[in-house]
């Protein structure tokens, strides 16, 4: 399919702790749009984008934008509304997604592990811990691994965890905690019905954050994994399951956790992202890569997924 010349808004920017990164994914997606004969408008999202795309009237929207308000459904509700159709999942889906907690209702029942985990209150933290350690604690509606941390024996957040130790539970009224799974990060990139392949991510500083993620040289990406073949091939599943059950259009991304010691009964699903990050650090497009799709090609099957 050759898609026709279009009049497309790429919306990036905004206001979330993902801002930066948004700003670079947009921009490089708006280049390869440009370089395929479309016409672009870049738009860095703030209160009156509403009215910015009332003006401009696009063919279509290129969500760009990570974390929220962006990839959580009120973009995608407002999009709905004004009738414009718009590249990756829907409201309902973006809304599930993004929650940790909700994610698991929706993939759990259905054979997908994830790590068992329960919602605290910040605040009861500085007297126990929910659960032993080591245990990871996460915002639970948040992407990009911002805000997490990891709680062990030897952490210097306390024991229990201090006020003024600095952490999610500054930042956030509530969190996720979950059991730490040991083993290596893995992951997993969805387009249409197709899942890509596997990449195995080895942060440097010992830890998969935000900064790991964005910073260059940091994070050492495998793709595709040095794993065994069923591991592999349980990813792929358990990707496109996510994918499938979510609700999720166009390019998806599903996270996982692999105890090695452990075989396949070691693989957890964390989350699913449902607007993965297209910088040239991002992880979609280096499996798009691996699988033969040059960056172009990907941007616009991304757009012929929304039309």
């Amino acid at each position: 399919m050759t898609l026709a010349k279009l009049h497309i808004a790429v919306l990036m920017g905004g206001w979330s702790a993902e801002r930066d990164v948004s700003l670079m994914s947009g921009e490089g997606i708006a280049k390869a749009l440009e370089s395929r004969g479309h016409k672009v408008s870049r738009i860095d999202m703030d209160r009156n984008v509403a009215a910015v795309l009332t003006e401009l009237r696009p063919d279509i929207v290129f969500n760009a934008l990570h974390g929220t308000p962006g990839e959580d459904g009120r973009v995608q509700g407002m999009l709905d509304l004004m009738q414009i159709p718009y590249t990756h999942s829907g409201m309902a889906t973006s809304v599930i997604a993004i929650d940790k907690e909700l994610t698991k209702n929706a993939l759990v029942p259905h054979g997908i592990p994830m790590p068992k985990g329960q919602i605290v209150r910040s605040e009861t933290l500085y007297a126990s811990d929910p659960m032993p350690r080591p245990y990871v604690l996460k915002p639970v509606n948040e992407g990009s691994s911002v805000g997490v941390a990891i709680v062990h024996d030897d952490s210097n957040y306390g024991n229990p965890i201090a006020r003024d130790a600095v952490g999610p539970w500054q930042e956030f009224d509530e969190l996720l905690a979950e059991p730490f799974i040991k083993g290596r990060e893995l992951t997993t990139a969805v387009i249409g019905d197709q899942a890509l392949t596997v990449t195995e991510l080895r942060a440097k500083s010992g830890f998969y954050d935000y900064e790991a993620k964005y910073t260059d040289g940091l994070t050492e990406h495998i793709c595709p994994a040095d794993i065994p073949q069923d591991v592999h091939d349980l990813c792929m599943k358990y990707a496109l399951e996510a994918h499938r059950l979510l609700g999720c259009k166009g390019v998806s991304r599903t996270d996982f956790r692999w105890d090695d010691s452990m075989g396949t009964d070691g693989l957890f699903a964390l989350e699913t992202n449902t607007q993965p990050g297209m910088t040239p650090l991002s992880l979609v497009p280096e499996q798009a890569a691996a699988t033969g799709m040059d960056y172009a090609t990907l941007v616009e099957k991304i757009v012929e997924a929304a039309l």
